[in-house]
């Protein structure tokens, strides 16, 4: 399982786990959600309490990922398979261009 902090700005906004199972789940933080000037971070999620799930990865977040030579070089230099798309936006997203940025969550493997 890999997990990673979802900023909007400098405020986390949720958090993003893929799944052993290969699922991915988008799940807004309840005291962002309490936040008088919450804004979802894309209008194809609304913000919600309940958690969005989806067996591919959200659209909004594959946009947030570098493309053509620019994902050339993050593959290469970062030994990544640019089909592993949690992988890419963990290790290309901390500063992306843009409101949201992408924090990795390290998971104790106990």
């Amino acid at each position: 399982m890999r997990k990673a902090a979802v900023l909007y700005g400098t405020i986390m906004a949720g958090t993003l786990t893929e799944t052993d199972e290969g699922e991915y789940i988008f799940r807004y933080d309840r005291a962002y959600l309490a936040l008088t000037a919450a804004a979802p971070i894309t209008l194809t999620m609304p913000l919600q309490a309940e958690p969005y799930v989806s067996n591919r990865l959200f659209a909004f977040f594959e946009g947030l990922i570098p493309e053509g030579w620019l994902l050339d070089i993050a593959s290469k230099n970062w030994k990544l398979n640019p089909n592993d798309r949690m992988g890419l936006l963990l290790a290309c997203c901390r500063n992306c261009i843009g409101a949201v940025s992408i924090q990795p969550i390290e998971l104790n493997n106990e």
